[in-house]
């Protein structure tokens, strides 16, 4: 006698699991949106640093740097600015664990029926989603410096805006769970987030530097959130030649230029890899 097995279906109770694991991670997401919006504060401190450094260090130094067909130091700095608001977002919106974890909330969490991947993502998603909001904003800026925009250009932007907000945000929940105290968070992020901002390129060329700080910037994961950016930019400003050597893109390893999809392949396994992390990190008992 043939015993013929018929296919696994799912039952009635993987459904359920499933849909309370969506279910986490949308009020997870939420939460963190509530949040955000009720901190008056947090808004405005997120858009303060990236306009001063827009006018007054692009202002400053167009007038060392001079311009160069018509191409400014002002419009070059300005994909690094988006970056920036983007970054500075991302790596801050992880503080709420610290906060959560220091009035008792995350003990609530962690006990919760509920996976660690759910608030993983869902804090994730919570502040990728703000932190993306925040470079687009910045993007109103544009016209102003005589950076030219087009639809195409706003997608691809967005695009890439959210994945580097992944992958800082994944990096910042990283952190914050293996911190007890608010001071702590606020040191090491001050030790860990300005080094990585200056040292990736998103205030001057990428070419032509130091040995030893060309292979800092290449350590820099950073480096590999910020270049397809500016080269998205670059490519709607049809810059003449002369100013597209002077404020060239691109990053090179070992000789060889690296592709758009190359740097996205080594944003998206940095954001996997911390991702893992944070959720090992959110396991660990306090």
């Amino acid at each position: 006698m043939t015993v013929v097995r018929l296919p696994r279906t799912a039952t009635a109770d993987e459904h359920t699991d499933v849909a309370a694991e969506l279910r986490t991670v949308g009020m997870v997401w939420e939460r963190e949106l509530i949040r955000f919006v009720r901190t008056r504060t947090r808004i405005l401190s997120s858009f303060v640093q990236p306009v001063l450094f827009l006018f007054v260090l692009g202002y400053g130094m167009s007038t060392l740097v001079g311009t160069t067909a018509g191409f400014t130091f002002k419009k070059f700095v300005f994909p690094g600015i988006v970056a920036m608001s983007v970054v500075m977002t991302a790596i801050f919106s992880a503080v709420s664990i610290v906060w959560d974890r220091e009035f008792g909330f995350l003990r609530e969490m962690v006990v919760a029926p509920v996976s660690r991947m759910s608030l993983v993502v869902g804090k994730t998603l919570g502040g990728a989603s703000i932190a993306t909001g925040q470079g687009t904003i910045m993007l109103v800026l544009a016209p102003l410096i005589g950076v030219h925009l087009t639809v195409a250009l706003v997608f691809e932007v967005i695009g890439l805006e959210l994945l580097m907000a992944v992958g800082m945000t994944t990096f910042g929940v990283f952190v914050a769970s293996r911190i007890q105290r608010i001071e702590g968070f606020q040191v090491v992020m001050q030790l860990l987030l300005f080094p990585m901002l200056f040292l990736s390129g998103a205030l001057f060329p990428l070419k032509g530097l130091p040995a030893w700080l060309a292979v800092i910037t290449r350590v820099n994961p950073l480096t590999y959130a910020i270049d397809p950016l500016r080269r998205v930019v670059f490519a709607a400003q049809h810059m003449p030649p002369a100013a597209a050597a002077r404020f060239s893109t691109g990053v090179s390893l070992f000789g060889y230029s690296l592709p758009v999809s190359a740097e996205v392949g080594f944003v998206c396994a940095f954001a996997a890899v911390f991702l893992a992390l944070a959720v090992a990190g959110f396991g660990r008992p306090e």
